[in-house]
C-alpha cells in the first residue's frame, strides 16, 4: 500500500480585530500538501467561523513577507493574517554621503524631544534640510476599518480617550527598511528615522516620529511625507481608538508594496 501523504503543519498568526474576534493570537493547523494561502484561510474560517466576514480587506504574509493568495505553502510556514493597518535597524557606510537609518518599534512613551534627538544622530555638516513629523493622539475619531462601522456609529459624537497600537514587529521592521530603500531610490535621501509606538498612547502623546535629513529641503520634505504615508499604508501596525465604553479599530486594507493599489 502507498503510505498516506503527511499534511503540512502551519502556524497562523492573528492580530488586532481578528485576534479579538477569535479570542486567540494564533492557531496551529494541518492542511493538505499543495495547499495555498487561500486554502489555509478557508481552514482558519472552518476553525473560527467568526473571522469569515473580514476576508475582503485581509492581506497575508508568509514568514514575514507579503504574498499573493495563491502562493503554495510549505511545511512549517508561518502565515500572518494582516487586517486593515493604521493608516529598527541601523545601517551606515563611510563614503561622502553616508547612509544612516533608525527604524524602531518602541513600547515605551516617545520623548517629546525625540525628533531633535534623531535629527542630531542623522544629520551631517552637508545637510541643509531637516524635516520632522510627529503624529499625536487626537480627540476626533478616524475612519473605521472595514467591519467596524457599526461599532464606530455607536460611538458617534464621543471623544477618543486614547489610542492603542499593536504591531507584528519583525515584519514591521522589514517593511520600514523597504520604505527607507525606496526613499533613497526615489529622492536620494540616505538618512531617515521612523520610530513607532506600540501600546496605549494617551491624548497629546506621540505615536510616530519621522525624520528625514538631506542637503536640500525639497528632498527632505518629500522623503518625510513618503515615509509617513507608506508606513501607515503598509506596515503591519494596527490602531484602536478607545472610548469610555468601547473600542474601534481604524484603517484600510494593507498595501503590499509601493505599487500595489491595495
Amino acid at each position: 500500500m502507498t503510505p498516506p501523504i503527511p499534511p503540512l503543519r502551519i502556524r497562523v498568526r492573528l492580530f488586532a480585530m481578528q485576534r479579538e474576534a477569535a479570542g486567540m493570537r494564533e492557531l496551529r493547523l494541518e492542511v493538505p500538501l499543495g495547499s495555498t494561502v487561500d486554502d489555509a484561510w478557508a481552514a482558519v474560517v472552518d476553525t473560527v467561523p467568526a473571522l469569515a466576514p473580514g476576508r475582503s480587506s485581509l492581506r497575508f504574509a508568509v514568514n514575514g513577507e507579503y504574498v499573493d493568495d495563491d502562493l503554495a505553502l510549505a511545511d512549517g510556514d508561518e502565515l500572518a493574517c494582516i487586517p486593515p493597518v493604521s493608516g529598527g535597524s541601523d545601517a551606515a557606510d563611510t563614503d561622502a554621503d553616508p547612509r544612516r537609518r533608525i527604524l524602531r518599534i518602541d513600547a515605551e512613551p516617545l520623548p517629546r524631544d525625540l525628533g531633535s534627538r534623531l535629527a542630531g544622530e542623522l544629520a551631517t555638516d552637508e545637510d541643509g534640510g531637516v524635516v520632522t513629523f510627529t503624529g499625536r493622539t487626537r480627540v476626533t475619531p478616524g475612519t473605521p476599518a472595514p467591519g467596524q462601522e457599526a461599532e464606530a456609529a455607536r460611538h458617534a459624537g464621543r471623544v477618543v480617550e486614547e489610542l492603542d497600537y499593536e504591531a507584528f514587529e519583525p515584519m514591521a521592521i522589514r517593511v520600514l527598511d523597504q520604505i527607507a530603500d525606496e526613499i533613497e531610490e526615489r529622492f536620494g535621501v540616505r538618512r531617515v528615522a521612523i520610530v513607532h509606538r506600540t501600546g496605549v498612547v494617551p491624548l497629546g502623546d506621540a505615536s510616530i516620529v519621522v525624520v528625514a535629513v538631506a542637503p536640500h529641503r525639497d528632498a527632505a520634505f518629500a522623503a518625510a511625507r513618503y515615509a509617513i504615508d507608506e508606513t501607515k499604508a503598509r506596515a503591519p501596525i494596527w490602531k484602536a481608538e478607545r472610548f469610555e465604553d468601547g473600542v474601534v479599530w481604524i484603517g484600510d486594507a494593507a498595501r503590499r508594496s509601493a505599487t500595489d493599489p491595495g
